[in-house]
């Protein structure tokens, strides 16, 4: 965290915080990734949040004074989103969301843009290691992207302990 600036809440979000967490992922595209195509409205986006991720995966959010500053959408072995506004990154925000997930999860698999070198380095520092690339074809932007994955490494409670016999 810079110096002066409270750690953020981290909250569960609910269906009432989904136009927030939507229009949240727009700001942050928008700002780090000009270049990324627009492919759906602000509603077609809040709609999706609503529908699809909230009744399927854990949505956490970082709030700092009273706003909603970033949000992370997790579940099964994925990440689906991770989004920090641009004045709030490099904060250590995105670190925390992580952490959680990571909690959570033994393996982790996510999609980034191939040009999204920030996001890119993010992950590769919290030990997330590129395994496939691809042109774009598969996703709606047509943006080469990257599959990138993480496994908890083995700590000496998961090992079975030796036999005495």
């Amino acid at each position: 965290m810079r110096r002066g600036m409270q750690q953020p809440d981290i909250i569960r979000l609910e269906a009432k915080h989904m136009r927030d967490a939507a229009m949240l992922r727009r700001l942050a595209l928008w700002e780090r990734l000009p270049w990324l195509s627009d492919v759906h409205t602000p509603e077609e986006d809040e709609d999706y949040w609503r529908t699809q991720l909230l009744p399927n995966r854990t949505i956490l959010g970082a709030v700092s004074a009273e706003r909603l500053v970033a949000v992370i959408v997790y579940g099964g072995n994925e990440i689906d989103q991770l989004y920090v506004l641009p004045g709030f990154q490099a904060n250590g925000i995105g670190t925390m969301l992580l952490r959680r997930a990571q909690e959570e999860m033994y393996e982790i698999e996510l999609w980034t843009f191939q040009r999204n070198t920030n996001a890119r380095r993010f992950y590769e520092r919290h030990g997330f290691a590129a395994v496939k690339e691809t042109d774009g074809a598969g996703n709606e932007e047509r943006e080469a992207d990257v599959l990138y994955r993480w496994r908890r490494p083995p700590s000496l409670s998961d090992e079975e302990n030796p036999s005495d016999t």
